[in-house]
């Protein structure tokens, strides 16, 4: 896409956007929202009735979608958008008063124009300002917004208003006065230019001819030997802009339903062959007027970036001061609302792994379990007791049973430390406890420091309740991962600190610590060696623990509460139904409106800053 589609078509959905906001329109609580539809460019099409306006607008289009018949047909403003779209994407149409309805059958569109139209002027030839607003979505459009007035008329028929003459001008006025509006302005080139009641109202308001594009239509129907050169170059009335004319399709075509590429394609033979026009075929007809209006539509928008901008920050500006009024935005659909539970969620995760990261106070706390009270709780442990002479002695011996042990007693080594290693057990599962509540009271915390979660007490305890639940299946988990590292101590002693024992002993020198031929192997000296030793194991399994303790801690509920607090809760959000969610959310309906308009109207205008800067100056 290039940047002047770009250009176009951005502003083609912040015109769309801010109808779809009721930001178009004379309501004076939205006048800096109807200000900025006003700073958009946009082309009125005007022209006296049955001068051949709705066939000038389906030849733009490509398809045949308007009602047609005598009289005053166009009794509303229709608000035309175009989107050129992917050439393999699919053409619908879309109407505002019919959201999310997409519609491929032409002949419904133009019968949905018509019903719309009764309701609200009724069957009647009364007008009415409210518009009607249609999108089409085509590969085979230029992005523009065309708005089609009814035609301008002279005297007023049966069943009309005598103020209808006064009604229809002050309607058509009140779009081409704009500064930004873009007149198209039709005549029938079988009548006097003179008497062209679009180029008078269009002298009237742009005197100067810089927003006014002329219109000739109806040239096949001209008098023979007749032709409207001195319009079309200039010579009867000039335009700042080249005069286009077009030829659309007969009556006859149309009763025909002959198709508009077929139209175009007759239009075009017309002026190649044409011995009055042939020389300005490339710049007559439907498909040059259309591109001719996207080229000028795409120098004034450059033209009004700066002021557009400066509207739009303006905007924003309002629009942030009622949000922080309001709070975040909260929708009445069950998808918006999930997002929004889910933003909820994710600003309060947010703020949780701040206060584990350090961004905040309390993940201290968690070092300090490590750091002194494990340490604490390991030097604590009664091993004195457990490695005291008496009880050495004790477990040794009943280790033996009634055959003594030959050279050194192994059964009673094992016991002696798988009994002190039992006692590891428990600064274990202190440390997960002790972590478990840290983390408990840092949720807790950030549930009442998550400012968008204050309005929601329902979802406060919602999502308390979970944090705490999973919490728990990390302690769990964390708890079991601890004492497996305990009993994993104790299911294979490091046989390398045995056999370093003797060598040990033997650098030493130390006739003290070593037993003579002589020395009875139950004297207490060999029980006090024997408990030097384990105590001496116990130490090296200690330092080990303390180490790896705190590792599995981490993993198993540190790491986890970072990574998936809220997994299983993001589950069951996503299993509940509108009216669950809605609960959830328990606010004031109309202050939810109200929030989500708002919070729709900012985010439509940030984007439309950003698309601006980003597509303004490319070239």
């Amino acid at each position: 896409m290039t940047s002047m589609e770009s250009l176009i078509g951005l502003v083609n959905r912040i015109q769309q956007a801010c109808t779809v906001l009721g930001d178009y329109g004379g309501d004076a609580d939205n006048n800096a929202f109807s200000s900025l539809w006003e700073a958009l460019p946009s082309v009125a099409v005007v022209g006296g009735q049955s001068s051949g306006k709705s066939s000038v607008l389906e030849s733009i289009v490509g398809r045949d979608f308007l009602p047609r018949g005598s009289g005053i047909v166009t009794r509303r403003p229709l608000v035309l958008q175009l989107h050129k779209v992917d050439g393999k994407a699919k053409e619908y149409a879309e109407f505002l008063h019919m959201p999310g309805k997409k519609i491929t059958d032409y002949a419904f569109v133009r019968q949905e124009i018509q019903n719309e139209t009764d309701r609200v002027t009724g069957k009647t030839k009364q007008i009415s300002p409210v518009p009607i607003h249609l999108s089409i979505y085509s590969p085979h459009v230029v992005n523009l917004t065309l708005i089609d007035l009814p035609g301008l008329t002279k005297v007023a028929v049966e069943g009309q208003p005598q103020t209808i003459v006064e009604d229809i001008e002050n309607m058509v006025r009140s779009y081409v006065e704009k500064p930004n509006c873009i007149i198209l302005a039709i005549s029938p080139a079988n009548q006097d230019i003179a008497t062209s009641d679009a180029i008078k109202l269009s002298k009237e308001v742009d005197p100067s001819g810089e927003r006014t594009f002329g219109v000739l239509t109806k040239l096949d129907l001209m008098d023979k030997g007749t032709n409207a050169l001195d319009v079309l170059e200039g010579r009867s009335y000039r335009l700042q802009h080249p005069w286009v004319g077009v030829v659309n399709r007969s009556q006859a075509d149309i009763n025909k339903n002959v198709d508009m590429i077929v139209a175009r394609r007759k239009e075009s033979e017309y002026f190649e062959t044409s011995p009055d026009y042939g020389h300005l075929a490339n710049k007559m007809g439907s498909v040059y007027l259309a591109k001719l209006l996207s080229q000028h539509l795409e120098s004034v928008i450059r033209a009004r970036i700066p002021s557009i901008t400066s509207l739009i920050n303006k905007t924003i500006e309002e629009l942030e001061s009622e949000m922080n009024q309001i709070g975040r935005p909260i929708a009445l659909d069950a998808g918006a609302q999930l997002y929004t539970i889910l933003e909820l969620c994710r600003a309060f995760d947010r703020i949780f792994k701040e206060h584990l990261d350090g961004g905040r106070a309390g993940g201290d706390k968690i070092y300090n379990v490590f750091d002194n009270q494990l340490p604490a709780a390991l030097r604590k442990l009664p091993f004195d007791r457990h490695l005291s002479l008496q009880n050495v002695r004790k477990v040794v011996s009943e280790a033996d049973g009634y055959q003594p042990h030959l050279i050194a007693p192994e059964q009673g080594y094992r016991r002696l430390i798988e009994g002190a290693l039992s006692y590891f057990r428990g600064p274990a599962e202190a440390s997960v406890d002790a972590v478990h509540f840290v983390l408990k009271e840092l949720v807790r915390k950030s549930i009442a420091e998550t400012q968008e979660l204050r309005r929601f007490p329902t979802l406060q305890a919602e999502l308390a309740a979970a944090t705490n639940e999973a919490l728990e299946r990390f302690r769990e988990e964390s708890k079991k991962t601890a004492i497996r590292l305990v009993d994993m101590e104790a299911s294979y002693l490091t046989v390398e600190f045995f056999r370093r024992l003797p060598q040990e002993m033997e650098k030493a020198g130390n006739p003290a610590n070593q037993a003579t031929p002589n020395e009875d192997r139950y004297g207490e000296g060999h029980y006090r060696r024997i408990g030097s030793n384990v105590t001496s194991y116990i130490g090296m399994v200690s330092d080990t623990l303390k180490n790896t303790i705190p590792k599995a801690v981490v993993f198993c509920q540190v790491r986890e509460a970072k990574l998936s607090l809220l997994n299983h809760f993001y589950t069951q959000i996503g299993k509940k139904e509108s009216k669950q969610l809605s609960q959830l959310l328990d606010e004031d309906p109309a202050l939810m409106e109200r929030r989500q308009q708002c919070a729709k109207r900012l985010e439509l205008y940030k984007a439309a800053r950003d698309e601006i800067d980003s597509v303004s100056w490319a070239r």
